[in-house]
């Protein structure tokens, strides 16, 4: 690439989307690109995200980190999934693990079988056939290690410090190059010809010029939606927690290789187990539920000494209508807000980025393509994102509370009730538009959610009835058995960051 059509990227914001973006453009553009990250010291972070889905490990290859490194840098514990406590009706729970459910026949998926086997009266729970829940039950954990332990195909992410991981990032990046400013910006100056942006001016006259721009300003959204007047696209009618309040405590008695969802009167709190302490917060609508008795029912449900007091964040869901404008592209909560219901933020951050590096051009002449099919293409991933997340909260069975009766009688995305419609007849999900959640994740969600289907797919009648329950049995007892042979979560945490003295007692 010659110098005059050399690629020079300025990144507005730090943190952890900042960051990724920064270590990413590093590792891939570094030796054809001029990398400058602006963040102030004065401006704090979310830093709600804390919990990953599996996709992470393709930002940790790509990257090149050693997963014990990361485990010990970000204070990381293991995640099998999410355990929704309370969301159907008080006193129920599912846990939506990662990886598959059970074993299918040939063609047969294995949802069919089971559906079948139930109207025989020889099925057990869903969960029942998924090594994750089984292992996740237990609080064991494992992955595949040269002694060959039994966790070889647990499908995993992690739980971790967001502030830690961002300084990981921070370090990684400078180490290849990345020009750190601190500072912070008063303005933004744009071509008078085209509207593209052109420099940041920060505080103390200075200025940061350059021929991209990436905004991880947070809410602000200071370039996309502030500068490039990038209007919003508003999802509260469908997700109208307006709230969130977060704190940290001590580890608790348990430490789950999984995140925890508890649904309230009003929303819903999690729990996020990490090595040195645990994540909390309590999300919830502030139009049925005041600060003050949400603080109240977060204080009473948490699992360890409090370490701060809850800390409100304010936030509507929602995106902005491009999240590439001129020559400038939005990554996390400057490109819109999802709530992190199903732990989606880090990833949303790389696949914006991924998706960026797959389409900017060579030379930034003309941007119209790659910029409309970048905007397509993330509008259809959060959207089918945002039908999953809306999915926990139509599909309640708490009837005569304010808030989940207003969820359970909101009108649907059509994406999201057609999706449900084809699920209520037969147990069937197709994929769309390459979106993130695949089969068992929609299957686990909808029967845990209590959307059963009402009958099941002629392939699994070339079964013999009689053969059914014991395949469904041998499955669940091989998973059990093999979850039995794993060690400890908390002892295998505590080997692998070198801390043996807090493994399980």
């Amino acid at each position: 690439m010659s110098e005059e059509s050399r690629l020079e990227f300025v990144i507005a914001g730090g943190g952890t989307a900042g960051w990724i973006a920064a270590a990413i453009l590093a590792r891939f553009l570094g030796d054809c690109a001029s990398i400058t990250l602006v963040e102030s010291d004065e401006i704090g972070t979310v830093g709600v995200g804390e919990a990953t889905i599996p996709q992470i490990h393709n930002l940790l290859i790509g990257l090149g980190l050693d997963q014990t490194e990361f485990l010990r840098r970000t204070n990381a514990s293991f995640k099998l999934g999410i355990e929704f406590a309370d969301w159907l009706r008080p006193g129920e729970s599912y846990i939506h693990s990662f990886g598959t459910v059970g074993r299918g026949v040939g063609l047969i998926p294995f949802r069919q079988l089971w559906l079948r086997g139930r109207a025989l009266g020889v099925a057990g729970d869903f969960g029942d056939y998924s090594f994750n829940i089984a292992a996740a039950r237990q609080n064991r954990f494992a992955f595949a290690q040269p002694q060959g332990l039994a966790g070889a195909d647990l499908a995993y992410a992690y739980h971790l410090d967001a502030t830690l991981f961002a300084q990981m990032l921070r370090d990684y990046a400078t180490e290849r190059g990345v020009s750190r400013v601190e500072g912070r910006i008063v303005g933004v100056e744009r071509d008078g010809l085209n509207g593209d942006i052109t420099t940041l001016r920060l505080e103390g006259e200075r200025r940061v010029a350059g021929n991209f721009f990436i905004d991880c300003t947070g809410f602000r959204s200071l370039l996309l939606g502030d500068t490039l007047d990038v209007p919003h696209t508003d999802w509260t009618n469908w997700l109208p927690c307006d709230t969130a309040l977060a704190m940290p405590t001590a580890s608790g008695r348990h430490f789950r290789p999984y995140t925890q969802s508890i649904a309230h009167k009003a929303g819903w709190q999690w729990r996020i187990p990490l090595q040195h302490r645990t994540g909390n917060g309590h999300v919830f609508c502030s139009s049925f539920m005041s600060v003050d008795e949400a603080s109240a029912i977060l204080l009473a449900n948490v699992d360890g000494e409090p370490l701060a007091d809850p800390r409100p964040i304010r936030f509507g869901a929602g995106h902005r209508r491009e999240y590439w404008s001129h020559n400038c592209v939005a990554l996390g909560l400057s490109a819109g807000f999802m709530e992190p219901l199903e732990s989606t933020s880090i990833h949303l951050v790389q696949s914006g980025i991924g998706r960026l590096l797959n389409l900017l051009p060579r030379d930034l002449g003309d941007l119209e393509t790659a910029r409309s099919t970048f905007n397509r293409l993330s509008v259809a991933e959060w959207e089918r994102v945002r039908d999953f997340i809306v999915l926990h909260y139509a599909a309640n069975q708490r009837v005569g509370e304010p808030f989940w009766d207003h969820c359970r009688s909101m009108q649907l995305p059509a994406t999201l009730a057609d999706k449900i419609a084809l699920f209520r007849e037969a147990g069937l999900f197709m994929r769309e538009d390459d979106e993130l959640f695949l089969d068992d994740s929609w299957g686990q969600v909808m029967i845990g959610q209590g959307i059963v289907p009402q009958g099941w797919s002629p392939l699994a009648d070339n079964v013999p009835a009689q053969d059914i329950g014991p395949f469904l049995d041998s499955l669940s007892r091989a998973y059990q058995a093999r979850a039995d042979s794993l060690p400890k979560h908390a002892d295998f945490v505590a080997q692998l960051s070198g801390h043996p003295d807090q493994g399980a007692a």
